[in-house]
This record gives C-alpha cells, sequence and structure tokens, in this order.
C-alpha cells in the first residue's frame, strides 16, 4: 500500500480501465468510453485534479440524465478545406476534441494550418490532456473554450457575471521538452472554486468577489443572491488584461463557431476552438526549432530571483508531474478515490488496487 498526505496511488493503467467500464456500463459505446476514461486519468497524471476523475461521476449522471449523448455523430456546420465547424449535439467532450485534433492535424499538413471549431461539445475536462500528440508530431497547437450557458467571472469595472473562467491551452515543440501552457483567464477555474466549496475551505487568497464588488476568500458567494463572481488574471487592479483574455476566448470560440451567448442555454455545454499550425508552412522547420531553442536558452539562462532556483518553462512542472506517476502510481485523494468506489460497487465494476 503507498499513500500520501495526498492520498492513495493507483497505477494509470488500472484508473484507465476501471473508468471505462464504468462509462460503458452507463451506456457509452467503448471507443467513446475508452476516450473520455483516457482524458480524466491524463488530466489527474498531469497534476490537474479538479479537471481529472472527479469529473467521473459527474459524467455519469449527465449520461444518465441524458444530458450527455451517447450515441451519434457531430454534424458539419461548415467546411472550407483548412477550416471545419461541428455541431457537437452534446456528445462526450473528450471523444469530440481527440478526433477534432486528429483532423485539424490532417489539415494541418495539408494546408499548413488547420482548425476545428466545435460548437455544442458536451464537457471536455483538462484542455492540456489534448496537447502532447500534435506537438510530439512537431505541430503547435492553440486550444480555447468556453461554456456560453455559464457565467462565473464579470467584466473588469462590472460585478454581474458575464463571461466564464475561458480556458487557454498552447503547446509548441521545444528541446527538452514541449512547452505547455494550460490556464484559466480567471484566477481560478469554475472547477477549483467547487472544490474548496464542497470541502468547506476558504480560499487562500481573495480570488473571488461580491456582488458588491468587494474582494473575498469564500467560495459559497458564487451561489449567493445575487452571486459573486470570480476575478479576472490581473485582480481588481490590473484585471482589465484577464477580461480581455476572456474576450479573446469567447470570440474564437462561441462567437466563432456561431452558437455563443445570444442564444439559449445548452446545459452544460462548450464551444471549442481547435488551431494547429506546422511551422514548416511559415519560416521553415529547421528555423523553427533554432529559434525556439535560442528563445528557451535565454529563457532558462535568466538570473532567478531570490526564492527560485531556476526558470521553468510552462509546462515543464506537469510534465515531470505526469512521468512520476506514470512510474509510481497516480495519487488520488481520499474523496476521488471514495467517489470513484462508490460508483464502482454502484455499476458492478471492480475498484482498482492501490499500488
Amino acid at each position: 500500500m503507498s499513500r500520501n498526505e495526498a492520498g492513495a496511488r493507483y497505477r494509470a493503467d488500472d484508473l484507465e480501465a476501471c473508468a471505462r467500464a464504468l462509462f460503458e456500463r452507463a451506456g457509452l459505446p467503448p471507443d467513446r468510453a475508452a476516450d473520455v476514461a483516457a482524458v480524466l486519468v491524463e488530466g489527474d497524471c498531469l497534476g490537474k485534479s479538479t479537471h481529472g476523475l472527479t469529473l467521473l461521476p459527474l459524467y455519469l449522471r449527465e449520461i444518465e440524465a441524458g444530458g450527455m449523448a451517447v450515441s451519434g455523430e457531430p454534424k458539419v456546420v461548415n467546411d472550407l478545406g483548412a477550416c471545419l465547424t461541428w455541431d457537437g449535439h452534446k456528445l462526450p467532450g473528450p471523444w469530440l476534441l481527440r478526433r477534432a485534433v486528429e483532423e485539424a492535424m490532417a489539415r494541418a499538413s495539408r494546408f499548413g494550418m488547420g482548425a476545428v471549431a466545435i460548437q455544442r461539445s458536451h464537457h471536455t475536462a483538462c484542455l492540456g490532456a489534448y496537447l502532447k500528440p500534435a506537438v510530439d508530431a512537431g505541430y503547435m497547437m492553440l486550444l480555447t473554450l468556453t461554456d456560453p450557458g455559464h457565467r462565473s467571472v464579470a467584466p473588469f469595472g462590472g460585478v454581474t457575471p458575464v463571461l466564464t473562467s475561458n480556458p487557454i491551452a498552447f503547446g509548441a515543440p521545444a528541446p527538452n521538452g514541449p512547452i505547455m501552457v494550460d490556464m484559466s483567464t480567471a484566477l481560478m477555474t469554475n472547477g477549483g472554486v467547487a472544490a474548496y466549496r464542497q470541502r468547506g475551505e476558504a480560499l487562500p487568497h481573495p480570488f473571488l468577489m461580491d456582488h458588491l464588488g468587494r474582494p473575498s476568500t469564500d467560495p459559497a458567494i458564487i451561489a449567493t443572491d445575487p452571486p459573486g463572481t470570480i476575478l479576472p488574471l490581473g485582480g481588481l487592479e490590473a484585471g482589465h488584461k484577464g477580461f480581455s483574455l476572456g474576450l479573446i476566448v469567447e470570440l474564437l470560440t462561441g462567437c466563432l463557431t456561431g452558437r455563443g451567448r445570444a442564444d439559449a442555454g445548452d446545459g452544460w455545454s462548450a464551444a471549442v476552438l481547435v488551431l494547429i499550425i506546422d511551422p514548416a508552412a511559415f519560416g521553415g522547420a529547421e528555423a523553427f526549432r533554432r529559434q525556439v531553442e535560442a528563445l528557451v536558452a535565454l529563457c532558462e539562462g535568466s538570473q532567478t530571483r531570490r526564492g527560485f532556483e531556476r526558470v521553468e518553462l510552462p509546462g515543464a512542472r506537469a510534465l515531470a508531474r505526469r512521468e512520476t506517476q506514470l512510474r509510481d502510481g497516480v495519487v488520488l485523494s481520499d474523496a476521488i478515490a471514495g467517489c470513484l468506489a462508490e460508483n464502482a460497487r454502484r455499476l458492478g465494476v471492480p475498484m482498482p488496487a492501490i499500488c
């Protein structure tokens, strides 16, 4: 048995097999169940515990209630060669997004760039979980997402929630490991606030604002009437920057796909843009590699300030954590493991052993 302060460790393959079996029992076809399970476990491997297996019981509930479609195909809304738009019909987000990445990569190999926009996807889990295949193939990838039916972030200067935490993920090949960014355009994700609220804990910093515009560490204010909001990146002083980034995400997703905040809510859903860029189609692959190598060397060679041993590029820590957890076992908190075990019992699936 292996335990630490965070919980117990489980083999990633065992967790994936368990999750896949649970989704199949709930009604997802095997290929879709496999994609959803793999993306959730990858989220935990990368350390994004709010977007990993903690989502499994919520996804099961959505399947059982009909909120997540289990059959059918995305509908082509528009196809102009390098650009493709789907109506996802609330199909599983991880299954749709994995297919969208493959499609965008295929188009980038032909046109230099490939983009797939998706309206009405179901929830997609951890955006960082989709970057590695494209980056490993030598591409750059941008992934943006909003939930047009959810409002939790006020525009800078306002107190009424309009946007959501609107994440951005970006990946690029680099020497000694890729650059991988996975960030919210707000000070916290909705899942992060929900985790603190569920535990009944105050936030470590005033990342929220109540309905009167006062900073707060109380996650419960998100559900008050009128509601509080998550602050955009930059907070009360420089939140115009996070608000601007959030608007960019909205324009690239809900607006670009044609189904955003002008429409009635679709329940738990997502509007997504996947953009794949082939560096060979621009300055050339070798020139790109040379420039990235110089950029990385300059960043890593920067003299550090007090409290820092070295400069770390975005994604380095998450990738190191992924490697460790794939080798030694994925850490699940007692709460997440408990929910997994409860659903395993309910659906008659064996719970993975602690490693």
